[in-house]
């Protein structure tokens, strides 16, 4: 059978004595070639970065076929031109229409074309070799066609080494290069395209966290840049345990799409907890200054009544000392709801309560008044007591633990999500990031070897910014030097990774978010 593309002439070996002898070397050279053919087809199906593919594409054409230089065009179906990706000793891209020049030829037709003389062929640009002084003689291109039939570039081999000419052997050799080439680069191709989906997903997660809590607003993004930026930092330490820790690209990847998804389980919290200012919902606390009107509305008319009764009788003496007492006793009582409420006020926002005003608050609950059908009623009930009585911040026990629960509908939301063998711990690294190494953390209480080195990582990440923010309503931004020295009460407390906080200190981690605010 006639092998297509070749002469009779070169479809056999003459069979005689000595014929086996003289092509001998042939053939070794010939099978190291199949083996670097193979040996590239392995690596390029471990590559994924499409410029190192490129790269290794290029150069293991030039050495199969033994050529003094490569170019590689990549064909862009949007523009229907080839474009000059790697060019062996040219510095700027070459653009070709389909159809135009040698490369435009083989693309159009996908042929391979071999050229022993370039100059004597019209299609040769020699503007190129003008341009940098190099002098081309015969020229080797094939089509870099795909599984499916598609013209995915075209590789050019320019001048084979020792002044011989390109022959069919090269060109088979490096037609089946050229195949492996054109399905690896589909591969990269899909897997970037992939990539870049899988990223706008993500993208898409957090912005859906954040248009549920709008205060906290970039908060995602920012504890992933500090969550990588100490991640990388662990590559340059000289002593401690963490010296000759290195993550890798892979690992770092992961890491930050936990860190970029660790707040998702917010969008399974009740809006109105989610968004709580104060430690009273707005709606509470008017119902309560609702009420102080009211009762201060009832003083000031009792104190009207009693007054106009006294007027209408009794020696004048006696008159004007029990309306002086009158007086006193109304003032009193309106200056007493007037605290009252101040207490309230200053009760309801979300700073740490003193014992203090948790003292005021319990006399409070025992003072009582008669509303329009008199009946006798507190004038602060005992769960707005509880409410205001909150020791630090806005959320009672029963919000706390439904707050502290998206760490749970995080996971579960993230462990439906089919990821790749390198992604597979995103769920389990945000699973774990509000755990603290003494076991006291939630939602489950693990202790310090339980925990992933990703989270506790996390876990300083997100606290600082939690601490740093400055778009939380509810709490101004702590300074920097403030945020650390609470992250140290925290490691006191065995709470966080001591070593990994001091890397963050040294290496200025922190300052990724500050370059970017």
């Amino acid at each position: 059978m006639v092998a297509e593309g070749r002469s009779a002439t070169q479809q056999a070996t003459p069979v005689g004595a000595g014929a086996g002898e003289m092509h001998t070397s042939d053939i070794e050279r010939r099978v190291r070639k199949l083996n670097v053919i193979l040996d590239v087809a392995r690596a390029m199906g471990a590559k994924r970065d499409f410029d190192a593919l490129l790269d290794l594409i290029a150069e293991a054409s030039r050495r199969v076929v033994e050529a003094d230089r490569c170019t590689l065009y990549i064909y862009d179906r949007e523009a229907g031109e080839l474009w000059s990706k790697i060019a062996h000793g040219e510095s700027q891209k070459i653009r070709l229409a389909i159809g135009k020049g040698i490369a435009g030829f083989v693309a159009r037709t996908r042929e391979p074309l071999i050229i022993k003389d370039a100059y004597a062929d019209p299609r040769f640009n020699r503007d190129v070799d003008r341009t940098t002084g190099y002098r081309t003689r015969n020229i080797l291109c094939v089509p870099m066609v795909d599984d499916i039939g598609s013209i995915t570039g075209v590789i050019q081999v320019l001048n084979k080494r020792d002044g011989l000419d390109f022959d069919v052997d090269d060109q088979d050799l490096l037609l089946a290069l050229g195949g492996q080439a054109a399905v690896a680069l589909q591969n990269a191709t899909l897997h970037a395209e992939i990539q870049r989906l899988f990223d706008s997903f993500i993208k898409a997660s957090v912005y859906a966290i954040e248009a549920r809590d709008p205060t906290t607003h970039g908060h995602s993004e920012r504890v992933a840049e500090l969550t990588v930026a100490l991640a990388r930092a662990l590559e340059h330490q000289t002593s401690g345990p963490y010296v000759g820790i290195v993550l890798g690209e892979e690992v770092i990847r992961e890491l930050r799409y936990a860190a970029l998804l660790h707040d998702f389980g917010k969008v399974g919290v009740r809006e109105n907890v989610l968004l709580k200012e104060n430690k009273l919902y707005p709606h509470e606390f008017a119902l309560i200054s609702a009420r102080f009107d009211f009762v201060r509305r009832t003083v000031e008319y009792d104190f009207a009544r009693r007054r106009g009764e006294l007027l209408q009788g009794g020696p004048a003496d006696a008159v004007r000392l029990q309306l002086e007492e009158l007086e006193r006793e109304a003032a009193a009582e309106l200056r007493m709801l007037d605290d009252a409420l101040d207490l309230v006020i200053a009760c309801n926002r979300p700073t740490v309560l003193d014992d203090g005003n948790f003292e005021k608050l319990q006399k409070l609950g025992a003072y009582t008044y008669r509303d329009a059908r008199g009946i006798s009623r507190p004038l602060l009930t005992s769960e707005e007591i509880a409410c205001l009585s909150i020791r630090r911040g806005s959320l009672n026990n029963e919000e706390r633990h439904e707050i502290e629960a998206h760490v749970e509908f995080t996971y579960k939301f993230l462990s439906q999500i089919p990821w790749t063998r390198e992604l597979k711990n995103v769920p389990s690294i945000a699973y774990a990031h509000h755990e603290k190494l003494s076991g006291e953390g939630y939602p489950r209480g693990l202790l310090a070897d339980q925990i992933p080195l990703q989270a506790r990582i996390m876990s300083i990440a997100d606290m600082y910014d939690a601490l740093t923010a400055a778009d939380r309503p509810y709490k101004k931004a702590v300074p920097h030097d403030r945020a650390i020295d609470i992250l140290l009460s925290e490691v006191k407390r065995g709470s966080l990774d001591p070593d990994l906080l001091r890397i963050f200190v040294e290496a200025g981690v922190y300052q990724v978010v500050r370059k970017n605010d």
